[in-house]
């Protein structure tokens, strides 16, 4: 199976249309959407328009921080009151198609699937906070050692690493192993590259393909209407 992994849309059309038009050249099987698909840009309710019509199956469809806020009408743990602001602002804004679809998400921020007998993960930030804190690295990670692959989001950051556990197996040499993948955001990357960014996972050989995309920054900036802070209209242009 070719796997698309879509995360942090954060209504930004223009990036999301280039990334749809680069997977007219490419085959692919189903996608997992790991959050966040609206608030910061001025789109949430095209990107959700968007979202809805993929010609995909969706394994996953799950709820970010944002969309949890929103939903709740909490958001005291965003970092900035910029960040409050924006996500009121985005709630004023939705309109009943995108309300209706947000209700329809993994409200809990994760969800369980399997793909040819291997148990998947998807949490849009970690087992420690499913909305809140990320995956990285250097975490301290046996609580996914009963996943074959742990798909996430929130970092904005894209990664790719395998983790090798302890078990009982001869046959594996005692080892049993953990593929984590964080495909980065498509709409607000923060990875000082402003393409938009998403993956690619082919199950059969465990390749990840790691896809930045160009897209019109220019013309996604033009809507911003002067009703959240300019920091989330200029951020686009640095990938910060």
């Amino acid at each position: 199976m070719k796997l698309l992994l879509m995360s942090d849309i954060h209504g930004n059309k223009n990036a999301l249309d280039a990334v749809l038009a680069d997977l007219t050249e490419r085959e692919i099987d189903a996608c997992a959407l790991l959050g966040d698909l609206i608030d910061y840009g001025m789109h949430s309710n095209e990107v959700i328009e968007k979202i809805s019509s993929l010609p995909y199956p969706i394994l996953c469809n799950i709820c970010g921080n944002h969309e949890s806020a929103v939903l709740n009408d909490e958001y005291a743990r965003f970092s900035s009151e910029r960040g409050r602001d924006c996500a009121r602002y985005t709630k004023s804004v939705l309109n009943s198609k995108s309300w209706d679809y947000i209700g329809r998400l993994s409200v809990e921020g994760k969800c369980e699937f399997t793909i040819d007998g291997k148990r998947c993960l998807a949490v849009h930030g970690s087992l420690k906070d499913n909305f809140w804190k990320s995956i990285t690295v250097t975490d301290e990670l046996s609580d996914y050692s009963g996943y074959d692959y742990v798909f996430s989001g929130h970092s904005h950051l894209p990664h790719f690493f395998e983790k090798f556990f302890s078990c009982e197996n001869v046959r594996t040499r005692n080892k049993k192993k953990t593929i984590f993948i964080n495909p980065g955001s498509v709409g607000q990357p923060r990875n000082l590259n402003n393409f938009a960014q998403y993956a690619i996972f082919d199950t059969d050989s465990e390749e990840v393909v790691m896809k930045k995309v160009p897209y019109d920054i220019e013309d996604e900036q033009s809507a911003y209407n002067g009703q959240v802070d300019e920091f989330y209209k200029n951020r686009l242009k640095e990938g910060v």
